[in-house]
C-alpha cells in the first residue's frame, strides 16, 4: 500500500507543482573534503541518514531533535502510531541502529562505518520538546559513541528549555513555546543562543565574526536537474553563496535540511529558514556555501485521512514514503538527489 501511495503521489506531483523558473546551481570548485550537514526533526533524521550513507564524504553533522538511523524502516510498516511512538516518543535501541548500519556497510550499500568516527557531531535536544523527546536524542548520542566518535568531537546540548525547533539568535517565538515556524529564541546564560553559529563552529571552527551586511543574496535553483521526480522533492531549492566563494575556489559546503512544515511552500513563501535563521551571516565571512534543499507537502488527496497520505507535512523521507526499500541507503532517491547538488557545487567552474 505504501508503494501505491508513493506512485500516486509522484503522478499527482507532476501535475500539481507549479512551473518555477530557477537557475542551475553554480559550479564553484568547493572543497569536497569539507562537506557537512545539519537539520531539524525530519531534517535531523535526514542529516543522520545522509552522513551515515555517505560517511566518506561528510566530515560533520548537526542533529537538532532528530532520531536514529533506520528507525523509520524498522517501524513504518506497523503504522504511523507505532512509527511515532518508537522513533520520536520513546527511544529505539542505539545498538539495534548500529547493527543495521554495520550490516548495510558490510553489504556495501552505505560507506564503511569507520568513517563515522572521524566526523564532528553536534546534537541538540530542547528540554521542552514534546515531539521528539529528549530520550530519543540521548539514544542518538549513544549511537555516535558506539561509532567511536571521540569525546571532543561529540557535543551534546540538552540544557536549554527549547520546544521542538531550530534556535535562532534573531528570529522566532518564545523558547519554550511551539512556534508556527518551528524557530524559537532562547537565552543561554543571559545571551541569545545562536544555534547556526554553534553548529558551524563545532564542525569547522569559525575564525571570523558574522557579517554585519551580507555580500550576496540567497539564490533559487532548479532541483529537478539533480534527481528523479520520484524523490518527491520540491521543484525549487535555495542556496547561499558568499561573494568570496564565487571569486575563489575551495569554499566549504554545509547542507541544511529543514524540518516538517518548514519548506518555503509549507510556510507560505516565508524565507525564515534559508534567509533569516542565522546560518548565512556566519557562512558569509567564513567561506561556507549553504545549500537549503526543499521538500514540499504532498497535494491533498481529498477525503483520504492525513494518516495515510504520502507526506502531508513536507517532511524529509526517513520512513520510506518516496521509496519503501532503500531510502536510507546511498542510492536512496532523496539522498542521491542532494548528493548530486553537492557534487555540482564541487565541480570546477
Amino acid at each position: 500500500m505504501m508503494r501505491a501511495f508513493s506512485v500516486l503521489f509522484s503522478l499527482l506531483a507532476l501535475c500539481w507543482a507549479p512551473v518555477v523558473t530557477a537557475q542551475e546551481l553554480p559550479a564553484l570548485g568547493a572543497d569536497r573534503t569539507q562537506v557537512s550537514v545539519s537539520g531539524l526533526s525530519s531534517g535531523g533524521f535526514m542529516a543522520v541518514q545522509y552522513s551515515v550513507a555517505w560517511s566518506s564524504e561528510v566530515m560533520g553533522v548537526g542533529v537538532v531533535a532528530g532520531g536514529l538511523y533506520n528507525c523509520g524502516a524498522r517501524f513504518a510498516w506497523q503504522g504511523p502510531q507505532v512509527l511515532i511512538a518508537s522513533c520520536m516518543s520513546r527511544p529505539w535501541s542505539a545498538a539495534d541502529s548500529w547493527r543495521a548500519v554495520t550490516g548495510f556497510a558490510r553489504d556495501a550499500v552505505i560507506d564503511p562505518v569507520a568513517n563515522i568516527a572521524r566526523q564532528r557531531v553536534y546534537l541538540f535536544s530542547g528540554s521542552n520538546d514534546s515531539i521528539v523527546v529528549p530520550a530519543v536524542m540521548r539514544s542518538v548520542f549513544d549511537f555516535y559513541r558506539l561509532a567511536r566518535v571521540p569525546g571532543a568531537a561529540l557535543r551534546y546540548v540538552d540544557a536549554l528549555p527549547a520546544s521542538h525547533a531550530f534556535v535562532s539568535a534573531t528570529v522566532g517565538g518564545r523558547c519554550e513555546a511551539t512556534d508556527a515556524s518551528y524557530v524559537v529564541r532562547c537565552l543561554d546564560h543571559g545571551q541569545p543562543y545562536d544555534q547556526p553559529r554553534e553548529i558551524l563552529d563545532h564542525i569547522y571552527g569559525l575564525k571570523a565574526a558574522p557579517a554585519s551586511a551580507l555580500s550576496a543574496r540567497p539564490i533559487a535553483f532548479d532541483q529537478t536537474r539533480y534527481g528523479s521526480g520520484l524523490a518527491a522533492m520540491a521543484r525549487t531549492g535555495y542556496a547561499y553563496v558568499p561573494e568570496d566563494c564565487r571569486r575563489r575556489r575551495g569554499c566549504r559546503v554545509h547542507v541544511v535540511f529543514h524540518g516538517c512544515v518548514q519548506s518555503v511552500d509549507s510556510l507560505g513563501g516565508s524565507d525564515v529558514i534559508y534567509a533569516q535563521l542565522g546560518y548565512n551571516r556566519w557562512a558569509d565571512t567564513n567561506r561556507i556555501i549553504l545549500l537549503y534543499p526543499q521538500v514540499d507537502r504532498s497535494p491533498s488527496l481529498g477525503n483520504i485521512p492525513l494518516t495515510v497520505q504520502v507526506n502531508p507535512n513536507g517532511c524529509w523521507d526517513w520512513w520510506g514514503y518516496s521509496q519503501p526499500f532503500g531510502f536510507q541507503l546511498r542510492h536512496g532517491l532523496q539522498i542521491d538527489t542532494v548528493r548530486r547538488m553537492v557534487a555540482r557545487l564541487e565541480q570546477q567552474p
